[in-house]
């Protein structure tokens, strides 16, 4: 099989045991031999590392976004390490080390409101950058993005994940907003992981129902109540995300699950119930690696064209065979995808006489989502 482009890279031990992302993990390296030769040092604060960084060898390292003093940091360039320096002024961190939390990126939500946030200003700032031309600009948003795709990979490393995709338009409150809450429910008691485009609608729907899988099923109608208080981000992305908080605040340390947003869309903000958040500014870098990292198979809620695309986006791989065997794929709703937009009569077209024929599904209810998707794994 040809190798495939970056957005496919699959999960691995890629680079464990060279990044350093921690002080602890900085400490570790200087007691084994070579010290900190050759090693990748990811956003970690060493200006309390003065002494080690003088005393050992640094030989081939490379320092992203690493707080040094002077000394230090011209000590390890005379080695032959790489220093990339801290970036001023950023809203993001172009170098991280992990993937986000929705604390992280709505920090000052309750209290300031979210244009305060460090997810609105990330926007804001990508509107201000992204047409200039500059590509000072460009290149830090390629950093970061590339970092979000090593953290992820690591992240799901041995994962079986499953994607569930929809709309954003799915309101809080309608019964096809916590069928998808269910969904993602049944999936990730099944043992998988869930990972949406980690916007409101549908997306945060199943990254709701992951989060309360580890409660008893009644908790599920009585969060869908506090929600339905903001039932969409428009006009106030601000109370939409409150509400989503006071769920947690009330339901705290619910079950994990992946959101994979994008800043291209700056009218859809993070869910806050996904606790693994890989925030992209490139949208193709977001779809193309969401789809490929949904190793389990695909689940296709309603949606407009965004779900379209996604769905050929996945269907393409699966045709060609170029990422392996065909991955299962559930469209959701038949009037849906036959009626209102037809793409399951071209799926099916597509798939016939071909492996991945034995892997696609239709179905009437989310309900018979989950089930679908374990017979055509076993297909």
């Amino acid at each position: 099989m040809a190798t495939p482009p970056p957005a496919h890279r699959p999960p691995g031990p890629r680079g464990h045991g060279r990044e350093i992302h921690t002080l602890d993990e900085f400490d570790a390296a200087l007691a084994r031999p070579g010290g900190l030769a050759g090693l990748r040092v990811q956003s970690v604060d060493l200006t309390d590392r003065t002494f080690a960084l003088l005393s050992a060898s640094a030989d081939g390292a490379v320092f992203l976004g690493c707080a040094m003093e002077p000394e230090a940091a011209a000590k390890v360039r005379a080695d032959g390490a790489l220093v990339f320096p801290a970036v001023p002024d950023l809203p993001f961190g172009p170098y991280r080390s992990g993937l986000y939390t929705a604390e992280e990126l709505y920090d000052g939500i309750i209290g300031a409101g979210y244009a305060s946030t460090p997810d609105a200003l990330a926007y804001a700032w990508f509107g201000r950058t992204r047409a200039d031309g500059d590509i000072f600009s460009s290149m830090l948003r390629s950093l970061h993005d590339d970092a979000v795709s090593d953290a992820l990979d690591e992240l799901l490393d041995g994962a079986r994940v499953v994607g569930v995709m929809g709309g954003h338009a799915m309101g809080r409150g309608t019964e096809a907003y916590a069928g998808a809450a269910r969904l993602g429910r049944s999936l990730a008691r099944s043992g998988l992981t869930v990972a949406t485009g980690g916007g409101p609608g549908a997306m945060e729907a199943a990254n709701l129902g992951a989060y309360l899988a580890p409660f008893p099923d009644e908790t599920l109608p009585a969060a869908l109540a506090v929600l339905s208080a903001a039932p969409s981000f428009t006009p106030s992305v601000t109370e939409w995300a409150r509400a989503a908080f006071a769920v947690r605040a009330r339901w705290p340390h619910g079950g994990d699950s992946v959101g994979i947003p994008t800043w291209f869309y700056g009218h859809e903000p993070p869910n806050a119930f996904a606790g693994h958040i890989a925030k992209y500014f490139a949208n193709a870098l977001r779809e193309d690696g969401l789809l490929a990292r949904s190793t389990a198979g695909v689940v296709f809620l309603p949606g407009a064209a965004g779900t379209v695309q996604e769905i050929f986006t996945n269907a393409t791989p699966n045709y060609y065979g170029s990422l392996g065997a065909p991955t299962p794929m559930v469209l959701v709703d038949r009037a849906h995808w036959t009626e209102r937009l037809p793409a399951w009569p071209l799926l099916e077209t597509l798939a016939a006489g071909r492996p991945m024929a034995t892997r696609i599904a239709l179905v009437d209810s989310i309900d018979e989502a989950p089930a679908a998707l374990e017979r055509l794994a076993k297909a």
